[in-house]
């Protein structure tokens, strides 16, 4: 016979379940190891099944005289609880462990809860054990609270020795970090955008205001996530991200020794108390400090109306959520679109006022509307001025201003592809107003971008990029962009960083653009056909997995999946377009033509017509 072995904490195992919960005044408690086996082959114990949001779980402390299975098994439970700083999980641990343990350093998310195997029998006359925790990698979540997918098995060892003096087995080597299962990380963490702003491109060509970047992070749901939200801002943005966006607190800024969790009072206010490194700000500094906590901690439940920063023993700033929106840009908010815009039967521009019932369009002012060029796609640039279109052909990019009698002049790109699918993507405009396109010519592949929607294209540098760019949308924000990239039969969507460097003085040349460590946010997904941002930090995909049939999702740009209901089944999805303003409806080209997702309601038929993009 193999050792003794401890089920998975994992949900729908079977009937069999160790998980005793008594639920009283929100509280749950976790008392899976006092009725557990001494011996045998261990059923598999099931995870705490998903809580309301107000409800808390706590596990309970070992049991006197518990065995080695109980021992780790209460441990893996405990890991999944809701107790500040793992306070019942310790309790397991030998004080030595308990002391060189660093839970925060990193999740390991698996798809059922671990498993764990003794290496050997259990005899009561043994002083030590060893348990190898077992289960499939889905995600990890690391140090800077940042999460990635992941795959593989996981395998890692945990030590018991039973005390010489009391008897009592307890874990004195354990792996750092924790680890647990899919639906206990669901239950645990909740993902929230921490805010910076763009540093090398801060300006775009409407406002002189910096633009508000998001930078999702993993906190606990339910212990303090205010406080953790405020000193993960303080800390700095994740290294991914770093390099692309500044913060407005000086360094070294931290809460005051001593600051109590943060709580916004009956009128909406949170104080922060900050240490002396933020003593001496000025009011508009203090104003985008005060800025980037209300972008952060908006959606929070109690709601945040206003911040007081302190530091020096006195009031730094007092600033309400109305007012962060004169100081710098939340990109979602500033990318209200005023039009929805396709290309119609008759291969024109048009549009028709967005979130309306509209199914009438209207072309657009000046030579893309007139039909004096077939077009196979289009972009509009976020200021509504100007529009890109690629001839029906993809061999020619065109751009020309949205006013009446404006000229379509010659083509700003051509492509030498031998098909219409080997030559020019959609384009794509950021928020400084260039214009990205990827020329798909297998012989001479390549992405561009024409500042300000003119001039000669300049080639973006893209190490480490393995695959033909297939398809190119840049975020609001100007630093991050996303592209589907083709390799063999597989389609897969990357994010990148956009890093910009000006020229050498004097020398006359153009500044370099270079996308970086491009990561797959979707990969479960064999072929993605379509996708668009769709808010700050999120987009929205069309695409299949090995062997199964087309769907639309939501995807968080670290690859996570969004608690929010997806969209809607629709099939034929041939391209979809969302805004970075969650509030205007999504809209697909389908077998059906054009058609929006209202709030809350089913897909709707709009009209006929291809390529639908609101403004970016």
């Amino acid at each position: 016979m193999g050792g003794e072995r401890v089920g998975r904490v994992g949900r729908g195992r079977g009937s069999s379940v160790r998980t005793v919960a008594y639920a009283a005044g929100g509280i749950v408690l976790l008392a899976g190891c006092a009725s557990m086996p001494d011996s045998g082959d261990l059923r598999g114990v099931e995870s705490t099944p998903r809580q309301e949001a107000q409800v808390r779980v706590f596990a309970m402390p070992p049991s006197e005289d518990a065995t080695p299975t109980q021992i780790v098994q209460g441990f893996l439970e405990a890991l999944t609880s809701d107790d500040a700083d793992y306070r019942t999980a310790r309790q397991y641990l030998t004080r030595e462990a308990s002391q060189t343990w660093r839970p925060e350093q990193s999740t390991t998310v698996l798809s059922n809860g671990p498993g764990a195997q003794a290496d050997r029998p259990f005899r009561e006359d043994t002083g030590a054990l060893s348990y190898t925790l077992t289960g499939t990698k889905v995600a990890t979540v690391d140090a800077e609270q940042s999460y990635a997918p992941a795959s593989g098995a996981y395998n890692k060892v945990v030590h018991l020795a039973k005390d010489e003096k009391n008897g009592q087995w307890r874990i004195d080597a354990v792996p750092q970090g924790v680890v647990m299962g899919k639906s206990d990380f669901q239950r645990n963490y909740m993902s929230v955008n921490k805010y910076y702003f763009a540093s090398n491109n801060a300006e775009t060509a409407a406002t002189d205001l910096p633009t508000a970047v998001a930078d999702p992070v993993y906190v606990r749901r339910h212990v303090d996530p205010t406080t953790r939200m405020v000193r993960s801002l303080l800390d700095g943005p994740t290294s991914w991200l770093d390099p692309v966006v500044r913060s407005s607190f000086p360094t070294g800024t931290a809460l005051r020794r001593g600051a109590g969790p943060l709580t916004p009072d009956d009128r909406g206010r949170l104080t922060v108390p900050l240490n002396d490194s933020a003593a001496d700000v000025g009011t508009g500094r203090c104003e985008e400090m005060a800025a980037q906590l209300l972008f952060t901690l908006r959606g929070f439940s109690p709601a945040v109306e206003e911040v007081e920063l302190r530091a020096g023993g006195g009031q730094l700033c007092l600033l309400a959520r109305e007012a962060a929106e004169v100081v710098a840009i939340p990109r979602g908010e500033l990318n209200q679109p005023d039009y929805l815009y396709f290309v119609d039967e008759k291969r024109r521009l048009v549009r028709i006022a967005a979130g309306s019932s509209d199914t009438d369009p209207d072309p657009v002012p000046g030579a893309l509307g007139e039909g004096e060029k077939a077009l196979r796609s289009v972009a509009v640039a976020r200021d509504e001025r100007t529009a890109a279109g690629v001839a029906l052909d993809g061999r020619s990019l065109f751009v020309a201003s949205l006013v009446s009698g404006s000229s379509l002049g010659e083509p700003v790109l051509r492509s030498t592809g031998k098909t219409e699918e080997d030559r020019l993507t959609t384009p794509s405009w950021d928020a400084q107003g260039g214009l990205w396109v990827a020329d798909r010519d297998p012989g001479n592949p390549g992405l561009y971008l024409l500042e300000e929607g003119a001039g000669e294209p300049l080639e973006v540098r893209t190490p480490g990029l393995d695959g033909r760019v297939r398809a190119v949308r840049v975020a609001a924000d100007g630093v991050r962009i996303a592209l589907v990239v083709e390799k063999g039969d597989r389609r897969s969507l990357l994010v990148g960083r956009i890093e910009r460097s000006g020229p050498g003085t004097g020398t006359g040349e153009r500044p370099a653009v270079t996308v970086l460590e491009l990561r797959e946010t979707t990969p479960e997904l064999e072929q993605v056909t379509a996708m668009s941002w769709a808010g700050d930090s999120r987009l929205v995909v069309v695409g299949r997995e090995h062997g199964g049939v087309e769907q639309m999702k939501y995807v968080e740009v670290d690859g996570s999946t969004p608690d929010v209901p997806p969209p809607a089944a629709l099939t034929g999805v041939k391209a979809v377009t969302a805004s970075e303003d969650e509030l205007a409806p999504l809209v697909a080209y389908s077998v059906d033509g054009i058609v929006r997702l209202p709030s809350g309601a089913q897909w709707q038929k709009v009209t006929e017509g291809t390529a639908p993009v609101y403004p970016g």
